[in-house]
């Protein structure tokens, strides 16, 4: 009994420091708040979990190197790099004065330039993207940077790392960063191959087991290639067949990607050789030859770069989303695969809808997780009362994650609108202020919306109690999903 009484009382007292732990180290309410209902309500098994999840024991030292890393490499580049240019904003046209304090807050903090004269083209799912991934790097002819979090070595990921390996021989510079826990099918012997090839190829944050609950965590979310300097891909759509509807897949996959031509790719290349250099302790010497005067193309387009992570002192991403809305004046339309949002983009999809804007949310009918289905639905009730309109997508899985306002300006890139996206992974987001590129979005969004069903707000709100239930509890959870 007096063993009992010890283990008990050391057990409330490790209760006790964790929850202060949680309220020291976390930075917002609602995930302190689910991390401490976690460790109080579920014994042992919710202290444990935030031991091995919630606490980083290396983030602070691992990535304060990181970021003076980053700081030192964009110095460097600042000769390469096109500087943003404050006078433009008045002579330039409508899309960027709307947003101006968009772009300034970006250079700000990022020092990620307004750039012109790039060319964008919206790719549609892996059946678009892929043949013109694959034809940009058969005609490289100095270096291919590749950077995925998902790389499958399947029928498309085959073809990509054989035609990596031929491009190697044949003198290209070739470099892989892909993520050791969302690209498990790179094998050791792939890489062997690579490397004889004299490409070089590095998995970002490997896994050790005696890591590997803290690591999952933080991870390299980002799908960028960068091709001899001037021509880029960013986007949601991963290296996997999955993605190709071409009727061998049980389920459709909806995706977008761009490809960009022009100096928005200088910056997309600054976050590779950051990443290629903290992931692989090899430098990356910033010569002009990784950052060359792309070729005028017929397009000019306005192009800036969000990026965040781990390494981040601010959430750029979000901080550039919440932006957008807020300057947006009559339109928003948001195409995301995972909602869980937070406050901040709760009060301002709200306050956007209840000041007379048309605001749409589409999201996955059919999602590939249910906890964070059920959380996302939890959302719905706030948005639909003050005007939102939220529609679920029925042909397949949405992924893409995109934003259109006003017809004027697009978000696109590898961000969810959820909390792992703006606090815990490495992300990219292309900002493109262009109104013939937005009007293709907004019809793209509008297509897909014919294969979405609107949800009737009178029944959703009316909804019994016992299907809420479940969609209430996870939301508490939701800050740790």
């Amino acid at each position: 009994m007096n063993w009992f009484i010890i283990l008990t009382l050391l057990y409330i007292l490790l209760i006790i420091f964790i929850c202060i732990r949680i309220l020291l180290a976390t930075q917002y309410a609602g995930k302190a708040l689910a991390y401490i209902m976690f460790a109080i309500f579920i014994p042992v098994i919710g202290a444990g979990f935030y031991l091995l999840f919630g606490v980083n024991y290396w983030k602070k030292k691992r990535y304060n190197k990181k970021s003076k890393l980053n700081s030192r490499v964009l110095q460097d580049l600042k000769k390469g790099i096109v500087q943003f240019d404050s006078t433009a904003i008045t002579h330039v046209d409508e899309s960027v004065q709307q947003h101006s304090e968009l772009a300034s807050m970006l250079v700000r903090d990022l020092g990620s330039p307004l750039t012109k004269n790039n060319s964008i083209k919206l790719l549609k799912n892996g059946e678009e993207k892929f043949p013109e991934l694959l034809e940009a790097i058969k005609n490289a002819t100095h270096h291919i940077h590749i950077e995925y979090y998902i790389y499958e070595y399947d029928t498309i990921g085959t073809e990509i790392i054989e035609l990596l390996i031929q491009k190697a021989k044949e003198g290209v510079e070739v470099r892989l960063i892909y993520d050791d826990f969302g690209s498990p099918a790179i094998k050791k012997s792939t890489e062997k191959r690579m490397h004889e090839a004299g490409a070089q190829v590095h998995p970002f944050h490997k896994i050790r087991f005696y890591l590997f609950a803290n690591r999952i965590n933080y991870r390299n979310h980002r799908k960028i290639v960068v091709i001899d300097g001037h021509t880029a891909f960013v986007g949601g759509i991963n290296v996997s067949d999955k993605y190709v509807n071409n009727g061998k897949n049980k389920l459709y996959w909806r995706d977008t990607h761009i490809r960009i031509d022009g100096p928005a790719v200088y910056y997309l290349q600054y976050l590779f050789i950051t990443d290629w250099e903290f992931c692989c302790s090899n430098s990356l010497k910033t010569e002009d030859i990784y950052f060359k005067i792309p070729p005028s193309t017929a397009q000019n387009s306005y192009v800036q770069i969000a990026a965040s992570g781990p390494d981040s002192i601010l959430p750029s991403v979000l901080y550039s989303i919440l932006q957008a809305i807020y300057l947006a004046k009559k339109e928003i339309l948001i195409t995301t695969p995972y909602f869980i949002p937070g406050d901040s983009i709760m009060d301002a999809l709200s306050v956007a809808a209840l000041s007379g804007l048309s605001v749409k949310l589409l999201v996955p009918g059919i999602s590939d997780s249910r906890i964070v289905n059920a959380a996302s639905k939890s959302y719905y009730n706030k948005l639909l009362e003050a005007g939102v309109e939220v529609y679920l997508y029925q042909k397949g899985f949405v992924h893409a994650k995109t934003m259109v306002t006003d017809s004027m300006l697009t978000l696109l890139g590898t961000a969810n609108m959820d909390y792992r996206s703006f606090e815990l992974n490495f992300e990219v987001n292309a900002l493109i202020y262009d109104k013939e590129v937005a009007e293709d979005m907004r019809k793209t969004f509008f297509e897909d919306l014919k294969d979405a069903k609107k949800i009737d707000k009178d029944e959703w709100l009316s909804r019994p109690w016992y299907v809420q239930l479940p969609e209430k509890i996870a939301r508490l959870f939701s800050p740790v999903l």
